[in-house]
C-alpha cells in the first residue's frame, strides 16, 4: 500500500501536462471569442461599405438628371459592394415624403374603437393614394421636386467563419443602410393630397 500511495502522491505533486489539460478546457472557449470578434469585424467593415457606397450615391439621387431613372446609382453602389463582398445581393427602396417630419410617420386615421391602432373598417386618410391604411405614408418611388426621400439599401452576404455554425445562427446576414435626402427643385413638386377620410 505505501508504494501505490507514494505513486499517488507523486502524481498529484508531478505539474508536467498540466499545460496541455488547461489548454484543451479553454482553447474551445478561446477560439470563440476570437473567431466571434473576427466576425463581428467582418459585418463593420461591410457596413461601412455600404455606408460609404451609399453615402456617396445619395447626394446625386436627387439631381434632375437622375430623377426619372435611378437605376445607373443603384448599379453603382451594387458596383462597389461587389467589389469587396461579390457573393452579397443588394435590394434598393425609395420612399418619397413631402416634408422631413413625415418619413416612417403612419396615416392618419380615427380611432372609432380607442383601440391605440387602426383597424379594418376605421376612417383614414389615405396619404400615398393605395387604396389601403399604411403604417408608412410614403410613397414608392423617388418623388417630384423637393420631395424628400427615404432611400433604403440592403445587402445580404454569407458570413466566412464558421462562428455562426458554433452559435446556432444562420450562415447569411442582411445590413441595411438608410439616408434621407431633399430633391432639388428641377420642377413643380406634388403635394400630398388634402386630408380626406375613407
Amino acid at each position: 500500500m505505501t508504494r501505490r500511495a507514494a505513486l499517488l502522491r507523486r502524481l498529484r505533486r508531478n505539474e508536467r501536462g498540466a499545460a496541455l489539460v488547461e489548454f484543451a478546457l479553454t482553447a474551445p472557449v478561446f477560439l470563440l471569442v476570437l473567431l466571434g470578434i473576427f466576425d463581428f469585424c467582418w459585418q463593420m467593415y461591410a457596413q461601412q461599405v455600404l455606408q460609404g457606397a451609399v453615402s456617396e450615391a445619395g447626394r446625386d439621387s436627387t439631381l434632375q438628371a437622375y430623377a426619372l431613372d435611378q437605376s445607373a446609382l443603384d448599379d453603382r453602389i451594387e458596383t462597389q459592394v461587389l467589389n469587396v463582398f461579390q457573393s452579397a445581393t443588394m435590394s434598393f427602396t425609395r420612399k418619397a415624403y413631402d416634408r422631413f417630419d413625415q418619413v416612417g410617420v403612419e396615416e392618419n386615421y380615427t380611432d372609432e374603437n380607442a383601440s391605440g391602432t387602426y383597424d379594418v373598417g376605421e376612417c383614414y386618410d389615405d396619404f400615398n393614394n393605395n387604396g389601403r391604411w399604411d403604417a408608412d405614408r410614403g410613397i414608392e418611388g423617388n418623388g417630384g421636386a423637393e420631395d424628400v426621400i427615404l432611400y433604403t439599401v440592403s445587402m445580404t452576404f454569407d458570413r466566412v467563419l464558421p462562428v455562426w455554425k458554433m452559435l446556432g445562427q444562420p450562415q447569411s446576414t442582411t445590413l441595411s443602410y438608410s439616408t434621407v435626402l431633399r430633391n432639388q427643385p428641377f420642377a413643380t413638386g406634388s403635394d400630398a393630397p388634402p386630408d380626406e377620410c375613407l
